[in-house]
């Protein structure tokens, strides 16, 4: 008997990990792991963090264990047999090398090494290399001073890595906590939206069976793609209004979900707003979380 699969892709930080402002309704992450325990579900965690952060964040907020897990800033994609953890208790997580290649091509030939050179020869913008976990064969980054003419920067990045044939994304992003920027620099085709439809194509996983969620400006890409979308009520403002404007100008409104709160009493945020934009994109959905209740 045909099985509807639904992929299920979800940021972690603020958007399943409870690490923002805003309270979390407390039998909501419960209810998720329920839920993606089903096997009409393949789960997806896309996030910047890489693999071990991301171990680390699933032990600590007892997270369900992923079928995927799409890292680093889209630059890696794991899979990981959830029927093989619970029969053995192994936690094996595979790295797609496919996807290596498909992003590595924008690289050409050139390495990680070749990339930390060639900005070291950019005077004036006081990069610091970032910690070796948190770089990869196709992921370059870097602390920054929060002062930084970011756009300045990354125009002169971007054209320094062009003129060696380097075709490359540079993101910039600031860390409030630690009162530093991030910069990244990864293949221009390296980002969790093209990472998904990577993995729906592989897969073989419809537009119409997938659901991407999130909270913040890194994800707009995929909020915005066309993709069915959730943003948890924890969202930023400014989130919600760049999300809506940019669908609005392609008429895909109808694509987005912005979380509200009260389903089944809870306050739309984190974990809640996920479920809650499933329950709406997919409305099957609704009696499986009544039936794990």
């Amino acid at each position: 008997m045909f099985m509807k699969k639904i992929l299920l892709c979800s940021d972690l930080d603020r958007t399943l990990i409870p690490n923002g402002e805003q309270a979390e309704s407390p039998q909501a992450r419960e209810l998720f792991a329920l839920l993606a325990a089903r096997r009409e579900i393949r789960l997806a965690y896309v996030s910047g963090r890489h693999a071990q952060l991301v171990k680390e964040a699933i032990a600590e907020y007892a997270l369900p264990e992923p079928d995927y897990v799409i890292g680093d800033v889209g630059t890696t994609l794991y899979r990981i047999d959830r029927d093989a953890l619970r029969k053995q208790g192994s936690k094996q997580w595979l790295l797609d090398k496919k996807w290596q290649q498909a992003i590595g091509h924008d690289w050409h030939d050139c390495n990680r090494d070749d990339v930390v050179g060639l900005v070291a020869g950019i005077d004036g913008m006081n990069l610091r290399l970032q910690e070796e976990a948190k770089q990869n064969d196709y992921k370059v980054s870097y602390y920054t001073d929060l002062d930084l003419d970011i756009t300045s920067v990354q125009d002169q990045v971007a054209a320094l890595l062009h003129g060696h044939g380097i075709r490359s994304a540079v993101i910039w992003s600031r860390d409030d906590a630690a009162q530093c920027g991030l910069l990244d620099i990864l293949p221009r085709r390296a980002n969790k939206l093209q990472a998904i439809r990577f993995l729906m194509q592989e897969e073989n996983i419809a537009e119409t069976d997938t659901v991407f969620a999130g909270d913040s400006g890194n994800d707009l890409d995929a909020l915005t793609s066309g993709l069915q979308a959730i943003l948890v009520k924890n969202s930023a403002a400014d989130v919600r209004k760049m999300a809506l404007d940019g669908l609005a100008e392609k008429g895909r409104t109808d694509c987005l979900y912005i979380a509200r709160g009260g389903l089944h009493g809870m306050n739309g945020n984190y974990a809640a707003g996920v479920l809650e934009g499933l329950v709406h994109f997919f409305p099957e959905t609704a009696d499986w979380l009544l039936t794990t209740r």
